[in-house]
């Protein structure tokens, strides 16, 4: 369950950038959001690949 308190973490941590680039038209806050996002699909992938090494091992 570690792993997925780290995802819901980092999506809590972006919701700040989110706000800044969509209402307030902040660019800056825009790059954190595609970085954050990029992590967030590593993490899944990551996260994809162990269940599935776990439900077949």
């Amino acid at each position: 369950m570690g792993k997925f308190n780290d995802l819901k973490s980092l999506v809590d941590g972006l919701e700040a950038d989110f706000e800044k680039f969509y209402d307030k038209g902040n660019n800056a806050a825009g790059t954190r959001v595609r970085k954050g996002m990029q992590e967030l699909k590593n993490m899944a992938q990551a996260i994809r690949v162990e269940v599935q090494n776990k439900k077949n091992g």
